[in-house]
């Protein structure tokens, strides 16, 4: 059986962390991405498409939006679609999982494991009715036929902590291999972790959401028998969130580094984080430099540079600059002081003197 599995688009989030209007074009571009997955199944007459939670944001979501959603289902009629709702879009009373007329083709599972039993496969599915949840279930599931191909679609956290205060559904590695699936759709975790020698499959989430999410972005295509697994990633994301390293060791002045900043080439449909690394020649405030920044490809800048000084060989002078250095080191090492406000300390007062 040939199937599609997707996880966590978040439909309708805010994108906070872009600036400007950039948020409402990676809201344009989610819709640009699932339409691609819609046109790939009529295309490729693919009969499952498994959605393993995520699907849109609760606090959030639109009707106008959820009616978007139902009619690129309804487009794909001869493809049976099994939804498992997750923390961000669980099956609550009022939620639209629960009141909204959805095409015939969908289905959704609620907070109870539910089968779905057709005439070569088996698809049980498991979905959060909270922002918070887990499953004592799947320790208790056995399959019924093992002669079907069987399928696990949910919203868990693979390997994670069961001691957490606030969880959401951690199961383990061991205790999903020894129920005997033919393939466990996972969503949760926005990396994919596509392996063809790996039934437990996360997709990642299908456009990345920040810098937190590197990388390419998209959907799992698949075909399975109860012989074999094959699965493939197809990156559907037009852009892609890239953490690029600049060493300003070399560059002498706040100008210079601007220069270089709006002179850096990045790919049309990239955006950068840059990091700044090295040892730096003058002193460095991120807010002025983005605001003197022309590069709009550039979202955001950190400071992981070093001072130039060797403060310890200084602190040993008999000199003001000594005396100045070896008083804030000790400051320091009292634990009384945020290092950034010493470290910024040292480097002001050590220019003036």
């Amino acid at each position: 059986m040939k199937f599609i599995h997707i996880a966590d688009m978040h439909f309708d989030t805010t994108f906070e962390s872009l600036k400007d209007n950039l948020g409402e074009k990676r809201r344009l571009e989610q819709r640009e991405v699932f339409n691609k997955m819609i046109e790939y199944i009529k295309t490729n007459k693919i009969p499952y498409l498994f959605i393993s939670g995520d699907l849109y944001e609760e606090k959030y979501i639109r009707e106008t939006t959820i009616q978007y959603i139902n009619n690129k289902f309804e487009e794909i009629p001869e493809t049976r679609i099994f939804i498992a709702p997750g923390n961000h879009d669980p099956f609550l009373k009022n939620s639209y999982y629960n009141t909204y007329n959805w095409s015939q083709n969908v289905k959704i599972f609620s907070n109870k494991i539910g089968k779905i039993s057709l005439e070569d496969v088996d698809i049980y599915g498991y979905g959060f009715n909270e922002f918070y949840g887990k499953t004592n279930e799947i320790e208790e599931l056995e399959i019924e036929n093992k002669d079907k191909i069987n399928i696990l679609i949910m919203h868990a956290t693979l390997d994670g902590s069961l001691t957490l205060e606030n969880t959401y559904n951690p199961v383990t590695t061991n205790l999903l291999k020894s129920k005997g699936f033919d393939y466990v759709a996972l969503g949760h975790i926005h990396k994919n972790n596509v392996d063809k020698n790996n039934n437990i499959v996360y997709p990642g989430s299908m456009v990345s959401l920040g810098f937190d999410e590197l990388g390419k972005h998209g959907m799992v295509v698949g075909e399975v028998t109860k012989e074999a697994l094959n699965i493939e990633f197809i990156n559907l994301d037009p852009t892609e969130f890239v953490e690029y390293e600049l060493d300003i060791t070399e560059i002498p002045s706040k100008e210079s580094l601007i220069e270089n900043l709006n002179n850096l080439y990045i790919p049309e449909n990239n955006l950068y984080k840059i990091i700044l690394k090295g040892t730096r020649n003058f002193e460095i405030n991120l807010q002025s430099i983005i605001k003197l920044m022309e590069n709009n490809k550039i979202l955001k800048i950190k400071d992981e540079t070093k001072l130039k000084y060797d403060l310890e060989e200084i602190s040993k002078e008999i000199s003001l600059r000594g005396f100045y250095v070896s008083n804030l080191l000790e400051k320091q090492k009292s634990g009384k002081y945020v290092d950034k406000e010493i470290e910024k300390a040292l480097e002001i007062g050590l220019e003036i003197l």
